[in-house]
């Protein structure tokens, strides 16, 4: 608590239970007005659930109970439904982890800022309309009164998550608790959307609880933080001093999770190395639907693009989102045909490929999609998702397919004891590790990692980074890491590629880039990187970037 001041949050001994199974394990803490608190902790810590509880806000059969829980005075706890819903909002706001699902789909942007202010305020309907207006353009949309009759399915994620902050911010409360605001957002979005948010509570006077897995993001912008292991509160104290003398091992752990660059790699051999995809000039245009009386519309997501992967290199492509480097990997896979420029496989021109090289290169080129969950059949247990891709190599027999399946999981740290689960069965990290074996499984010459870690916790983001780069030790295929976390990039990356608004606009090697950028897009980027530097006594602390 800061300066000794009267809490606005007093929480002791909250417990929430699950059924039989007591999920957050009666934590104490406290939040002074005006402060930002981070609660952090793997998925499964129990930190969200512990923060949504403060306002009732759980799932069907979980509970909550506390010794004390007592918010600017009064006893949340005494409160009844009508009660709560007057504080939703007005008195506790709360920013989602992702707004495309905390949105309604079938509304207007427009009516769903004015519910608030309908149920809390007792403003007319143009007080409500220029209030709303004001807010859009302080949280950096422009053209603000065009976007009120707009959907949520119109805007970008950053976009939503500004209106996120600005459905928020329009009631004022004295408290705010983001889950998880940045996790799917690019460097820059994320960076723009936490000054934004930091800078609007600082403004109004609110206090915030950041629930996050990312200790860099917090470091730069929460004054204490709380570290959560399965339900239990293992340790808190303020930025500085957490960071610098962690006491608990989870903390510890947690530190040691976050990224290391890699030596250098050996140029001279990569160098040598067989080009297994090179791209020359390419250029890709979208085009839309023809109207009447208009002209389709065209858009260039790739513009003059050319670049080359060698065997047993990993090329980051880095960029926010829109920069075009999603486009480039489907291109790669065979989901999209260029408008201009080549790609060539292992010297050959895929354009003037025969069959036969065809079907080489699409069973040689394999993708790790950023949504594993998505990516897997559902119906299909792990073996057979995993057996899929061999059913059509002619030479192998099904007892051939079952011991390729187990050497697989093997290699990727599962066990026989998953070949039965279903994909819901498995934790985000494991579902990856699946996906990397889907991938493999068929020795591929060439991989495409499209944002593989964004969704990951740091512990797990590790394991698979690790992972990846000893798979490609081991088979030397050629890997295209499609990425906006430079964090990941500095861990696994010999090259790195930058790309913005559909442009490479610098590329070299990675020590090179992440130490020298010449470009000022690239500058930007590195400034946005929160980092954390280990002490030679031990413990961390945030290094502050240049303006």
């Amino acid at each position: 608590m800061m300066n000794n001041q009267k809490p606005l949050l007093q929480v002791t001994n909250l417990r929430v239970n699950a059924a039989e199974r007591e999920v957050v394990k009666g934590i104490s803490f406290s939040l002074a007005p005006q402060e930002v608190l981070a609660v952090v902790g793997e998925s499964g810590s129990g930190k969200t659930l512990a923060m949504r509880s403060l306002i009732k806000l759980l799932p069907t059969g979980i509970t909550c109970q506390a010794d004390s829980l007592i918010f600017d005075g009064q006893d949340l706890q005494q409160l009844n439904q009508e009660q709560l819903r007057s504080l939703r909002g007005a008195g506790i706001g709360m920013v989602f982890q992702e707004p495309m699902t905390s949105l309604n789909p079938a509304m207007t942007i427009g009516r769903q800022l004015d519910e608030g202010l309908v149920l809390h305020t007792p403003l007319t309907e143009r007080e409500r309309r220029g209030k709303i207006i004001a807010m859009l353009e302080r949280v950096g949309l422009t053209d603000a009164a065009s976007l009120l009759g707009r959907y949520p399915h119109e805007f970008s994620g950053g976009m939503r998550q500004r209106v996120m902050i600005a459905a928020v911010m329009l009631l004022e409360p004295k408290l705010i608790i983001a889950d998880e605001p940045t996790t799917a957002l690019d460097v820059l979005v994320q960076h723009e959307v936490m000054e934004l948010m930091l800078s609007l509570t600082a403004e109004k006077g609110s206090a915030v609880i950041l629930i996050s897995h990312d200790l860099s993001m917090v470091a730069r912008y929460a004054s204490r933080i709380m570290v959560m292991e399965q339900g239990e509160l293992v340790e808190q104290n303020s930025s500085h001093q957490l960071l610098a003398n962690p006491q608990h091992s989870y903390t510890r752990r947690l530190l040691e999770a976050l990224p290391v660059r890699q030596p250098a790699p050996d140029r001279q051999r990569l160098l040598a190395a067989e080009s297994v995809i090179a791209l020359t000039d390419v250029e890709i245009i979208y085009t839309g639907h023809k109207r009447w009386f208009r002209p389709a519309s065209m858009t260039k997501a790739v513009e003059g693009v050319s670049f080359n992967v060698r065997a047993g290199e990993t090329v980051a492509l880095v960029g926010a989102s829109g920069s075009g480097k999603t486009t480039i990997g489907k291109l790669i896979a065979g989901m999209l045909k260029a408008s201009r420029g080549t790609l060539a496989f292992r010297g050959h021109l895929i354009s003037k490929a025969d069959k036969t090289l065809l079907t080489t290169w699409r069973r040689e080129c394999q993708m790790i999609q950023q949504d594993p969950f998505s990516s897997l059949d559902p119906r299909m247990v792990i073996a057979q998702i995993l057996e899929e891709p061999l059913l059509l190599v002619e030479t192998m027999n099904r007892r051939a397919r079952e011991q390729r399946v187990r050497e697989v999981l093997d290699e990727v740290g599962l066990g026989e004891m998953f070949l039965t689960r279903y994909p819901h069965q498995l934790s985000g990290g494991q579902r990856q590790r699946v996906a990397i074996a889907r991938a493999i499984i068929r020795r591929p010459a060439f991989i495409i990692a499209d944002e593989p870690t964004s969704a990951l916790d740091m512990t797990v983001q590790k394991q698979i980074l690790v992972l990846l780069k000893r798979l490609q030790d081991h088979y030397g295929f050629a890997c295209l890491f499609i990425t906006h976390d430079l964090g990941a990039v500095e861990q696994v990356a010999d090259r790195i590629l930058v790309m913005e608004k559909g442009a490479l606009v610098e590329s070299g090697w990675s020590d090179d880039v992440l130490d020298n950028p010449r470009h000022p897009y690239t500058q930007r980027l590195l400034r946005c990187l929160p980092v954390l530097k280990p002490l030679e006594q031990g413990g961390y602390q945030l290094q502050r970037q240049p303006a």
